[in-house]
């Protein structure tokens, strides 16, 4: 077996056998296949696909490719959420306290941004003092003492991963659903959680452009999760605007924070709530959807969430006086709050360009080495089908850079008018995908 006849027979749009896709994926971890040849067959991947089986193979493959997380230690049902990622998505640091609260045991491994704002890991770095690093000893015994725990990946999961997704990145070949799917569930299989749910965003904001791109990929993945004997299930949502008010790091702990507080702001506190009902349902600790939402207001209504976000940010070494009070966090040098230049009703709000805005703050990253500043973004006053008269404030930048004043009306322009009212806009969450494996049939439950 060779790589160029692995090559040849992808270009043919043949399929893969489990042997093949082994011996890619361990002699390209072991460095023993040069760039050009994977990145060759990246290009016919993206170019004629992959079957089922061959991503199961795939999936399977990357994720012995490394260590696997053994969280047996941990007691209770163990449940990880993952994001496809969106502009303003710091759901992980409201839901995930508001779960734990409730018994069940969250062990979670994040990834920093790259490009639009922040991601997870450097929204709690925020904080001052916070490790994102633990030891895996350490991360079981912060998840049992305290029923949360966020930390990096390790370098020691799914290394033929970290290889491809730089590889992937740097020639063309990231728009792949059996590449991308794969990816992402190597990590999550590997890092232990017996529950699994997806968070699959499409629109302006989300790398999946459209709902149907956004479906075929959730489906992908929860087969997949199926298939390695994990329940996992899906959600699609809209990432149509940004979610909730806050764009950039300490500007979106502070909105988690509210939101544990129970002022966080509707779309996103919906989220949170839809997004954890599916996981109590997930860890059999409710039943129904219902039941599970009405436990979960508890949480935020009596305290217990805040409490767990308190006591994990003090395990994981951060100062907890400015979870106490926000108003401790350090601001931008530099605040310009935006008034409109027009009347109406928003219709649309281009939330990608919104996402980059912020990244010219200070907020994100255009390379790997950037260094955020985590006081930078833009929190958005008006959303989807506001009404808005002239001279409202429309929305605030926030930046340490004193050069920024010239992007207000950029960002203005990526707010559209209607004369006309909107018509309400739906609820975050969209769809739940779950799957049958007996009957070979997805459930697609629509909010």
């Amino acid at each position: 077996m060779d790589m160029i006849e692995i090559i040849e027979k992808k270009k043919r749009k043949e399929e893969l056998n489990q042997q093949e896709i082994q011996y890619w994926i361990k002699n390209y971890s072991d460095g023993n296949i040069p760039d050009y040849q994977v990145s060759s067959l990246l290009m016919a991947i993206v170019l004629n696909g992959m079957t089922e089986k061959e991503t199961f193979n795939l999936t399977e493959a990357m994720m012995h490719s490394g260590k696997m997380l053994d969280l047996s230690a941990i007691k209770g049902i163990k449940c990880d959420k993952h994001s496809t990622g969106g502009v303003g998505d710091k759901t992980s640091l409201a839901l995930c306290p508001m779960v734990a609260s409730l018994g069940i045991k969250i062990a979670k491994m994040s990834g920093r941004g790259l490009g639009f704002t922040g991601g997870t890991l450097d929204k709690l770095e925020s904080i001052p003092g916070m490790s994102i690093t633990l030891s895996p000893e350490d991360f079981i015994d912060a998840v049992n003492k305290v029923g949360m725990s966020i930390i990096g990946q390790s370098d020691e999961l799914v290394l033929a991963d970290k290889k491809l997704y730089a590889l992937r990145d740097v020639t063309g070949t990231v728009d792949s659903t059996a590449l991308i799917a794969s990816s992402i569930m190597s990590k999550k299989l590997a890092s232990g959680c017996d529950c699994i749910l997806l968070d699959v965003k499409y629109g302006e904001g989300a790398f999946m452009q459209t709902k149907e791109a956004a479906e075929n990929l959730a489906k992908l993945m929860v087969k997949i999760g199926t298939n390695f004997h994990r329940d996992v299930r899906a959600e699609i949502t809209s990432m149509n605007q940004p979610l909730g008010f806050a764009i950039g790091n300490i500007l979106e702990v502070k909105e988690a924070i509210d939101t544990l507080h129970g002022k966080g702001p509707k779309d996103f506190t919906e989220l949170c709530l839809s997004s954890g009902s599916t996981m109590l349902v997930q860890a059999k600790l409710y039943k129904t959807r219902e039941g599970a939402r009405k436990a979960l207001l508890e949480t935020i209504e009596n305290g217990k969430a805040f409490e767990v976000f308190r006591q994990f940010v003090i395990r994981q070494g951060g100062d907890v006086k400015y979870i106490d009070d926000t108003s401790l966090f350090p601001n931008a040098s530099y605040i310009f709050p935006a008034r409109s230049i027009k009347e109406g009703y928003i219709s649309a709000i281009h939330t990608k360009e919104l996402g980059l805005a912020s990244m010219e703050l200070g907020a994100g990253r255009e390379t790997k080495d950037d260094i955020i500043d985590p006081t930078a973004g833009i929190v958005v006053h008006k959303k989807l089908g506001d009404k808005v008269a002239k001279g409202d404030i429309l929305f605030t930048l926030y930046t340490e850079r004193d050069n920024m004043a010239s992007m207000i009306s950029k960002v203005q322009n990526e707010f559209e008018f209607s004369t006309d009212p909107v018509k309400d806009i739906p609820a975050v969450v969209e769809e739940l995908i779950t799957y049958d494996e007996t009957t070979d049939k997805f459930t697609i439950t629509k909010d």
